[in-house]
């Protein structure tokens, strides 16, 4: 009977040494992972429920990983905090992968490459550059890359700070901005639909970020959200959602 049970016991244990990680942290709680759902077209709010490109995608991650998970929408700068404290396990929001952010939290392998552009109304024809920035005064929203890089490229713009991008585009609408300068997906998207005939998208500042899923230092999560990310690359599922909110990739 003891041989028995040792011999069960052992099975099991060779069993759950066999599940993914990610699978078994999934089995012992609901994950509740962070999205800014001020962020179109990557995570908004429509018909009383979330969706857009990073929602579909944390979808089909999750399915493929076993992960069982909640969203909790909040503001973009109180997303690392909450990495960093770990209230939070996960995290999508357009999150540009940083050196200095890579020292206080993990990120996944680069799911999307992104990059800054200009926003102006329509019959604006004096901002086409960077450099036309400088005296300007420039909407961006806080806590992100667009904020260093002015500062850092643009010292001389007058930067107007706003916790979503949405309050930032009402800004411009109604002329107390001269521009906005935020992801170019995100600018793209609105000139086609919100801001369509009203305004439009200059100047490429940057090019080379990338996006990434993030979590707390040492999350046992990331191994398996890479794994669940490179099957959805290999079997078509991440170009049918990106071809979805973004059209065909550009090769």
């Amino acid at each position: 009977m003891i041989k028995n049970k040792v011999t069960a016991a052992l099975a099991g244990l060779a069993i759950a040494l066999a599940l993914p990680v990610g699978n078994a942290v999934a089995q012992d709680k609901e994950l509740l992972v962070a999205t800014d759902t001020a962020f179109v077209p990557f995570e908004f709010k429509q018909d009383g429920k979330y969706t857009g490109f990073d929602i579909e995608l944390w979808e089909a991650i999750a399915k493929e990983a076993g992960f069982k998970y909640s969203l909790r929408p909040m503001d973009f700068n109180g997303i690392i905090p909450g990495l960093q404290t770990r209230n939070i396990d996960a995290a999508l929001a357009g999150i540009t992968i940083r050196d200095d952010r890579k020292k206080v939290i993990d990120f996944s392998d680069p799911y999307y490459e992104s990059g800054l552009a200009i926003l102006v109304n329509k019959d604006n024809n004096n901002i086409k550059t960077a450099k036309d920035l400088d005296g300007k005064m420039v909407a961006v929203k806080i806590g992100t890359a667009t904020v260093d890089y002015l500062k850092e490229n643009v010292p001389g713009a007058k930067l107007k700070l706003f916790p979503n991008i949405d309050n930032a585009f009402l800004e411009l609408a109604t002329s107390r901005v001269d521009a906005v300068v935020h992801d170019t997906p995100n600018l793209q998207y609105f000139a086609k639909t919100g801001g369509k005939d009203r305004v439009k998208v200059v100047g490429s500042l940057k090019s080379g970020d990338f996006y990434g899923i993030a979590f707390p230092k040492g999350s046992e999560l990331v191994p398996a959200v890479n794994k669940a990310l490179k099957t959805l690359q290999d079997n078509g599922q991440y170009d049918a959602i990106y071809e979805k909110w973004f059209g065909k990739k550009v090769q």
